[in-house]
């Protein structure tokens, strides 16, 4: 299967014939607290996930200190915060970004991070960091995506809210910059979103209309969605991952808590090895129950010589004898030989068939 979409992150090939990658998304939960960003990347290792994701801004950054109506956010979870408070409350600090890398990397679990401006990209060269994520809301930052496709690192963008003109401009704005390694994922940018909002169609076309390594970015509430999306041909799942979802901080209350993370890790990688290959021949769990398939049986002894009639064979279990298919063309034959009650019927019994 040489042909399909791949690339690899820190020597894991993601592809639809490996089982799919999972990406705990660390964001905002860290909650002001070093000591909590490092217990989530313990927790993520343990539940099974392939990497854990920072995102890498200042409120200065990714936005501007100013209160006019612009700046204010109106309805939904951060409804009447500016965007300033929002992101000076959500950011993780960059001195926190190396004792995080040392972390992961002591525990054997990939990290990397979402960059939001070019000094976040060169913060994270210095960490060395293994891959980039561009984030829904920054699909569209052209530029952006030239500077980190300029690392030469894989990169995986999230098309949240992005169309499909959109996304074919992001996608040729990496390759075009030098990006060789390129992953896209399916996303919904409500938080939380609604499992109908998602139309997890779109993941087989974009598959088939970008041919690149496709995977989703969920914010539902549960596994469902992205499990189903395994099963459409996502390669990568991205979840926002807590210790607490009742722990009041910006992203909480729409992440998985490590319980539900195991559970995605797991399910997930069920759904893959279910989904298996196009085969219609026997599986190995099968095998021992073939014999209890129906078959042919004598039901009355016949003597050798005897004509062979509808009552004195029947379909039955189990499934020794000749398959039922044959039960007209017996009837009629004779044997060769003394037959006895619930004998199987087979070829050997007559003399030319």
């Amino acid at each position: 299967m040489s042909n399909i979409p791949s690339i690899s992150i820190a020597g894991r090939r993601i592809a639809t014939d490996t089982p799919p990658y999972i990406i705990a998304e660390l964001s905002a939960n860290h909650n002001g607290k070093l000591e909590t960003a490092l217990k989530i990347i313990e927790q993520a290792k343990k539940a099974g996930a392939d990497a854990v994701k920072l995102q890498t801004y200042t409120a200065d950054t990714i936005t501007l200190n100013c209160d006019s109506e612009d700046f204010q956010i109106k309805g939904g979870l951060w409804d009447g915060r500016s965007l300033y408070d929002l992101y000076q409350q959500a950011h993780m600090p960059w001195d926190w970004h190396k004792p995080l890398f040392d972390r992961a990397r002591d525990l054997s679990i990939t990290i990397f991070s979402s960059p939001f401006d070019n000094t976040a990209v060169d913060m994270l060269e210095d960490l060395n960091a293994p891959a980039y994520k561009i984030a829904s809301f920054e699909a569209v930052d052209l530029p952006l995506i030239k500077y980190v496709a300029s690392t030469g690192k894989p990169m995986i963008i999230s098309t949240g809210m992005a169309n499909d003109v959109e996304i074919k401009e992001a996608i040729d704005a990496a390759l075009g910059a030098g990006c060789t390694s390129l992953a896209i994922l399916h996303c919904v940018s409500g938080y939380p979103a609604p499992a109908s909002d998602y139309n997890l169609n779109v993941i087989p076309d974009m598959i088939q209309r970008f041919g690149l390594v496709t995977g989703l970015s969920d914010h539902t509430l549960d596994n469902t969605t992205a499990i189903t999306s395994v099963a459409l041909g996502a390669s990568i799942v991205e979840k926002h991952f807590t210790l607490d979802r009742r722990a009041g901080g910006p992203d909480d209350s729409f992440s998985l808590e490590p319980k539900e993370l195991s559970a995605l890790c797991n399910d997930s990688k069920t759904a893959w090895a279910a989904l298996g290959l196009v085969n219609y021949g026997r599986k190995s769990s099968e095998q021992g129950n073939v014999r209890f398939r129906r078959s042919i049986y004598f039901v009355k002894p016949l003597k050798s010589g005897e004509r062979i009639t509808k009552d004195s064979i029947r379909s039955v279990r189990p499934g020794f004898g000749l398959p039922p298919k044959y039960l007209d063309e017996i009837v009629g034959k004779k044997v060769n030989r003394d037959v006895a009650f619930a004998t199987p019927v087979t070829w050997d019994l007559f003399d030319n068939h």
